[in-house]
């Protein structure tokens, strides 16, 4: 049986859909990625999800309950981590994993999640004394306190520098090897390239695709791009009269050039014939990104997106 069990779920706000026709299931032991802009019904279905929403339409089970009728039982069952989550500044790190871990019948021993969680020196702390990658881990920490079987994670690392991110990264593929199945809600696509097992694409409260991250990118167009600063000066038309070739721009210094097929091989080779040396060589593949715009038409920011080739040509 599936930990989650989405299906044909509806949320609408007076007269905004949020959710609209959603069905997904979540597997035991995986970790799923919820994938999408700001506004694209990712929080509101999560929270339907935990039980803190009713939906207007549609059916969730979560570990075989209905997380509205049997919201005391899930509460034993799943832990979360909210996306607006802040406790008061002057709680100490050790009283808020006492108090969270009151609310289970057979909780984790706090010190010893604190201590995996790279918190032990800080559980006298103030929680408006932690930074904000501590605070994150103390969010981890609560959210396991009670040794859930799933672990509901709401746009964890937004504000974090990329070093904290990488290192909750970290703590995230940790529970995972504790056994526990993990929803990553984010609208970070390297997160969920990172993380996720499997990833849910949602925009405008519609499931757009459902797969691996290699799989959802694997539907791109097999495209290829190369940028490279040529040693001397280079007539674009040795390259645009190459078979592989399907484009050839420039951005300052760069040549930027699209195509597909052994397109690296096939430059390389001009270049060789013609004395030329590829500084700064290096090739682009297909991204989560380049998914979610062949899917939807729009980057994940909103933005209508430029041609495919000048999408990512910036060196």
């Amino acid at each position: 049986m599936p930990v989650i069990e989405v299906e044909h779920l509806h949320k609408r706000y007076r007269d905004q859909v949020a959710v609209d026709d959603l069905s997904f299931t979540v597997e035991r032991g995986e970790i799923f990625g919820i994938l999408g802009p700001n506004g694209a019904g990712k929080t509101t279905t999560v929270e339907i999800i935990e039980g803190l929403r009713s939906p207007d339409g549609g059916t969730v089970r979560v570990l075989g309950l209905d997380p509205q009728r049997d919201r005391a039982e899930l509460r034993r069952r799943v832990g979360a981590q909210l996306q607006q989550s802040e406790l008061p500044e002057r709680l100490k790190v050790w009283e808020a994993m006492d108090l969270y871990g009151s609310f289970y019948d057979r909780p984790a021993d706090p010190e010893r999640l604190l201590a995996d969680l790279g918190l032990a020196d800080q559980r006298a702390t103030r929680y408006g004394k932690l930074s904000g990658g501590q605070q994150q881990r103390l969010s981890i920490a609560l959210a396991l306190v009670g040794n859930p079987e799933l672990a509901i994670l709401d746009e964890l690392t937004t504000g974090l520098d990329p070093n904290a991110r990488r290192d909750t990264w970290e703590l995230i593929e940790q529970i995972r090897d504790r056994g526990v199945t993990v929803v990553l809600v984010t609208h970070l696509m390297e997160e969920a390239e990172r993380l996720a097992d499997r990833v849910a694409l949602i925009d405008g409260g519609r499931l757009v695709a459902i797969d691996s991250p290699a799989g959802l990118v694997s539907r791109v167009d097999a495209e290829q791009r190369i940028r490279f600063r040529p040693s001397a000066p280079l007539d674009d038309r040795l390259l645009t009269g190459l078979p592989e070739v399907r484009e050839v721009t420039r951005r300052g210094a760069w040549v930027l050039v699209t195509g597909t097929g052994d397109l690296l091989q096939a430059v390389t080779a001009v270049l060789a014939r013609n004395h030329i040396v590829a500084a700064g060589l290096r090739t682009d593949q297909a991204s989560l990104d380049d998914a979610f715009v062949a899917l939807t038409g729009r980057r994940l920011d909103n933005r209508t997106p430029a041609r495919q080739p000048e999408r990512s040509s910036s060196p």
